[in-house]
C-alpha cells in the first residue's frame, strides 16, 4: 500500500482538564459542569490558536452521549461549538474507546477525497451522570451486548480485561506480569502529576509501586487485577484541526506548529467472535501492520509513544503487539525502564488513560493533541524525543476497532 496522495497536517490541539474521581473539584453530590461546556472550551482552544479559524467541515466523535445524556445528532452541536461550520458538512462518527481514532480518520479522509481542505475533529464524554455500576452497564455496549452482557460480571469492561490478565499470568507468569503492571501505573500517576488538565494531577499518594501491587480482591471487586489497573469514569473533550497543504497555509499556522499525519492503520475485529488470543492484541497487531506499510518506516524510528492503556495488563499487551517485546517478553520491557521519558521508547508522557483520564469518545483525539505537542515541544510533560516522528493507537471495546496513526514532525 502507497501513503497518502498529498500532505496531511494537524495542528491547533486542545484538551480540557479531564474531570472525575481523583480532581479535587470532582463532587458529585453537586451539579456538574454540562457536556455543552466542555465542547464550548475545546473549540475556543483549538481556535484562538489559528489565524484564519474557518473550516470547510466538522467531524465530532463521542461513543455514548445517546445513552449517559440523552443525547444523540451531535452534528448540530459543531456549528454551535465552530461558528464558521453553519451549513458546512458536519459527521458523527463512534467506536467504542477508539472513537476518536476514527473520528481523526474522517477529518484525513475528507481531505484526501478534496471535498475539504480544512476540518475540525473534537471527540467527547460525559460519564459521570451515574454511578460507575450504571455506567459499566452503558460502557458494555463496547461489546456484544446481547450475547455477553448478561453473563458478564457487574464491572463488565474490568473483567473482560481481568481475564485477559489471568491468561496472562497463567502463560508467563505472575509475579514479574503483577510487578510490570504496577510500575505501569506508578508511570502514569507520575507522568500525570505533570500535566495540570490530568485526572490525576493531584494525586499525591506516595507509595505507588505498592498500591499497584495490591493483591487482586474478587469478593471486593475482581480476580487478577486491582483497582489501580483501570482508568477511571471521566468527564472532557479534545479537538485538533486537520489541513491540506493549501488549508494549513490558508490558516495562518505556521508549518513548525504543526505534525504531518503520515500514516494511518485502521482494522476491525469480528465483535460477536471471542478473541483469537487472550494474550494478545490481535488486531492491534494488524492496525500497526497497516500502517508501517504506508511508510518506509521501522519501529526503531518512532521516536514517542500514545498507547490505548485503560487497563496496565493492556499496556504490556500493546507493547508486544507493536514489536518491542516478544509475547511474554514485555514486563521485562516496562520492568527495565524502556517506556519512561529516558527510556527506549517514551511513552504517554501524558499519563496516559489510567493517569490523563479516560472520557471514551475524546480519549484518541486527545492522543494526537499530545503527540502533536511533544513533536513541537509544547508538551506540559516534554520528554526529550530523539526522533522526528510518534505514533498512536486508539483501540475500541476488547480489541475490536483499532486505529494507529504515525505521525511526524515538520519545518518551515
Amino acid at each position: 500500500m502507497n501513503g497518502f496522495r498529498k500532505k496531511i497536517y494537524a495542528a491547533a490541539g486542545y484538551s480540557t482538564t479531564f474531570y472525575g474521581p481523583g480532581r479535587p473539584e470532582f463532587n458529585p453530590q453537586k451539579p456538574m459542569p454540562p457536556f455543552e461546556d466542555y465542547l464550548q472550551e475545546t473549540a475556543k482552544g483549538t481556535c484562538e490558536q489559528i489565524a484564519n479559524p474557518t473550516f470547510d467541515e466538522g467531524v465530532i466523535g463521542s461513543f455514548m452521549s445517546s445513552r449517559f445524556l440523552s443525547q444523540g445528532n451531535l452534528p448540530g452541536f459543531l456549528p454551535f461549538m465552530v461558528e464558521s461550520l453553519h451549513y458546512r458538512p458536519c459527521t458523527s462518527v463512534e467506536g467504542a474507546c477508539g472513537t476518536g481514532g476514527r473520528a481523526i480518520t474522517a477529518g484525513v479522509k475528507s481531505i484526501l477525497s478534496d471535498l475539504s481542505d480544512s476540518t475540525f475533529v473534537a471527540g467527547f464524554e460525559v460519564q459521570n451522570t451515574m454511578k460507575a455500576v450504571y455506567g459499566a452497564d452503558i460502557l458494555a455496549g463496547a461489546a456484544y451486548y446481547s450475547k455477553e452482557r448478561k453473563n458478564g460480571h457487574a464491572y463488565f469492561f474490568p473483567n473482560i480485561f481481568a481475564e485477559r490478565a489471568g491468561a496472562y499470568y497463567k502463560k508467563y507468569g505472575y509475579e514479574t506480569t503483577r510487578e510490570a503492571m504496577a510500575i505501569w501505573y506508578k508511570n502514569a500517576i507520575e507522568n500525570a502529576r505533570k500535566n495540570p488538565k490530568a485526572q490525576e494531577y493531584t494525586n499525591k499518594s506516595e507509595n505507588l509501586f505498592e498500591l499497584g501491587m495490591t493483591p487482586p480482591n474478587p469478593s471486593k471487586f475482581l480476580p487478577y487485577i486491582n483497582y489501580y489497573d483501570c482508568s477511571k469514569v471521566s468527564d472532557g473533550a479534545s479537538s485538533i484541526a486537520i489541513y491540506s497543504e493549501e488549508g494549513l497555509k490558508k490558516s495562518g499556522i505556521p508549518k513548525d506548529k504543526a505534525v504531518e499525519i503520515i500514516a494511518i492503520g485502521e482494522a476491525e475485529g469480528n465483535i460477536t467472535k471471542t478473541p483469537d488470543s487472550p494474550t494478545a492484541l490481535t488486531t492491534t497487531k494488524q492496525a500497526i501492520k497497516r500502517a508501517f506499510d504506508q511508510t518506509h518506516l521501522t519501529l526503531s524510528d518512532i521516536g514517542v509513544l500514545e498507547i490505548h492503556d485503560c487497563f496496565t495488563i493492556t499496556a504490556i499487551l500493546a507493547l508486544e503487539a507493536l514489536g518491542y517485546a516478544k509475547e511474554g517478553e514485555g514486563p521485562k520491557f516496562i520492568i527495565d525502564g524502556q517506556t519512561t521519558a529516558d527510556g527506549k521508547i517514551p511513552t504517554n508522557l501524558s499519563g496516559g488513560l489510567g493517569g490523563f483520564g479516560h472520557p471514551t469518545g475524546a480519549t484518541g483525539v486527545r492522543q494526537l493533541v499530545d503527540l502533536s505537542h511533544q513533536l513541537t515541544g509544547t508538551a506540559e510533560n516534554q520528554g526529550k524525543v530523539l526522533s522526528p516522528y510518534g505514533m498512536m493507537i486508539s483501540m475500541g471495546g476488547n480489541d475490536i476497532t483499532v486505529t494507529c496513526i504515525i505521525v511526524k514532525r515538520v519545518h518551515n
